[in-house]
């Protein structure tokens, strides 16, 4: 009897210690459980609010270039009152973003840009520069076609000593075939396609209305004080236009027509631009000659839809031509000088293309000239 009672005390403590090992099994398990939980939800909620803070660093971004762009396009530019926010709330969350710009135009401008979401904050650097339309050789929204003997190279008038000047020829088209090189045609550089192209529009200045212009075997010379809008311009039969003494600026509301043997003659120390809301055309043996040999001094800007440029090159041509819903056709009998933008693209005849790097140099009061992200990163 009495061996029978120890053996059921005995029993009994064992049950006992297995209740209390799995209580505290299930403690410690409970305890891991809900400790996970906690530093999960704290992880989620960390994770969430840098995404908020860089989300607001982006947005911060973001708005300064779209408000260092207000300010180009506003009035004259001042560096002494660069944009600023303090603090602003991102749509539709809780977040908020600060940035400020410093620096000048010579050495580009640095944009820091803070994100703050909860307790994490997130901090993007940027450098922002001045972008012209001519960054590249050749852009095209469509095609480039670039016949046998053609090759694209590039200069830079601004450093001589630079050499040799890798270039791009670029266009928005993600089709197979946008760029057409045939046997012979070569590019020193890069050939990009779909590139997410900046077509800003260009519109021309208020001038004074001046009529037309209709030459037949004579000269005609365009100073500055002649600057005005014209309906339309047709030179014939050997006939010629001299731009001299300055700085002229054309509005040409209709068509320009180069008949053969005529000139479009550009002085040394003067330059013109044109804004063409027509077609251009030029006959055999017509050409344009700009005696700076700075591409700049001829700019010719398209103003219109689908416009039709058909260009002649009797000499080495310098000029810069941007008309993005133009087809550009040059038949070329000597070297370019430049760079161009167009709808499409095409160099019938063979010779080089010299892309000038120093239309990368652009200022405030450039035409199409915007900031750009040169560079950025998240520190």
């Amino acid at each position: 009897m009495y061996k029978k009672k120890v053996l059921q005390s005995k029993g009994c403590g064992f049950a006992m210690a297995i209740v209390l090992c799995s209580i505290v099994l299930l403690l410690v398990v409970g305890t891991g459980l809900l400790n996970l939980g906690f530093h999960s939800r704290s992880f989620g909620a960390r994770t969430c609010s840098g995404i908020a803070a860089r989300c607001a660093a982006d947005a911060a971004l973001t708005k300064a270039l779209f408000d260092m762009n207000r300010k180009l396009m506003a009035s004259a530019w001042d560096s002494n009152t660069m944009p600023q926010v303090t603090d602003e709330t991102l749509a539709n969350c809780d977040a908020t973003f600060s940035y400020n710009v410093r620096g000048d135009l010579g050495n580009n401008y640095v944009v820091t840009c803070i994100g703050s979401s909860g307790q994490t904050t997130k901090t993007v650097s940027a450098i922002l520069r001045l972008q012209g339309l001519f960054d590249n050789a050749i852009t095209a929204k469509n095609t480039i076609d670039l016949k046998t003997g053609t090759m694209v190279d590039g200069y830079d008038s601004s450093n001589p000593s630079a050499g040799d000047v890798p270039v791009k020829i670029a266009t928005s088209s993600e089709d197979e075939g946008s760029i057409k090189l045939k046997p012979g045609a070569s590019v020193d550089g890069d050939m990009l396609l779909g590139i997410d192209g900046y077509y800003p529009d260009v519109t021309p200045p208020i001038l004074p209305a001046m009529g037309a212009i209709d030459l037949q075997e004579e000269t005609l010379d365009l100073e500055p004080e002649q600057s005005g809008q014209y309906s339309y311009i047709n030179v014939k039969n050997n006939g010629q236009i001299v731009i001299d003494g300055g700085d002229v600026v054309l509005h040409i509301t209709g068509d320009m027509w180069f008949g053969q043997g005529t000139e479009f003659l550009i002085r040394e120390g003067s330059s013109v631009t044109i804004y063409l809301d027509g077609d251009l055309t030029a006959g055999n043996s017509s050409g344009i000659t700009n005696e700076t040999q700075t591409p700049s001094n001829f700019a010719l800007y398209g103003t219109g839809d689908d416009q039709r440029f058909e260009l002649k090159a009797k000499s080495d041509w310098f000029g810069v031509i941007y008309a993005p819903n133009a087809e550009i056709t040059i038949k070329a009998g000597a070297n370019i000088f430049g760079a161009f933008v167009s709808a499409d693209f095409e160099m019938k005849a063979g010779g080089y293309i010299y892309y000038d790097a120093a239309l990368q140099n652009v200022t405030t009061t450039d035409v199409g000239v915007s900031f750009v992200v040169d560079r950025w990163q998240e520190e």
